[in-house]
């Protein structure tokens, strides 16, 4: 029985990929919720770290970073049900999920091995700090989005700025950080989101 369906073009394909990547990547930029929520803890954190333990001398600072399991309850709740509203799952989701996934292990495992190497807690903000440019790089560039990869070129800019200081104030530059690599990108891709949605 033959068929009279138009054969199907390259030109047809690029536009079909073209718009799946297009949709992909406003999915995955969303509203940019979760750099902000990272980042403002992370923010806290470190900054109210440096006032606790260098400024009012308490002996337990670190306790502050009891913020971030906070944070991580209140962010799988968050992408539960943000993974119900979503009709499709793409592969760029995918890639940027695992290459979060690997930043999550490294900067665990790295922290365990300095504290029982190095024994000196100031040294893993210097490793967190280098670590914070990978994801951030990566996620950048898969969804073409400038402001991630220069949050993340100034991560790296910031650790190498470290060799020139003292490490009472490493947790400063972690303050640093998060600020050029995760808020300010995320509320630019806040302002982002709105004007595509109000656009449509």
């Amino acid at each position: 029985m033959a068929q009279s369906q138009e054969p199907f073009n390259e030109m047809d394909s690029l536009r079909i990929i073209g718009s799946m990547i297009n949709t992909a990547r406003n999915q995955m930029t969303d509203n940019g919720h979760l750099y902000l929520l990272w980042g403002w803890v992370v923010l806290v954190c470190s900054a109210g770290q440096f006032l606790m333990q260098h400024v009012l001398h308490i002996g337990n600072h670190w306790i502050i970073w009891i913020l971030t399991w906070v944070a991580i309850i209140y962010q799988i709740f968050y992408l539960r049900r943000h993974e119900k509203k979503k009709r499709v799952r793409s592969y760029m989701d995918e890639i940027i999920k695992y290459v979060w996934i690997v930043f999550s292990i490294l900067m665990i495992l790295m922290a365990f091995i300095l504290v029982r190497i190095v024994r000196q807690p100031e040294y893993i903000n210097l490793v967190i700090l280098v670590l914070y440019g990978m994801p951030t790089f990566l996620s950048g560039i898969i969804l073409k989005f400038r402001p991630l990869v220069v949050g993340a070129i100034g991560c790296w800019v910031l650790s190498l700025l470290s060799l020139f200081i003292t490490p009472q104030y490493y947790t400063l530059l972690l303050s640093a950080a998060v600020i050029i690599a995760w808020i300010v990108p995320g509320y630019l891709l806040q302002s982002k989101y709105k004007k595509e949605n109000t656009a449509s």
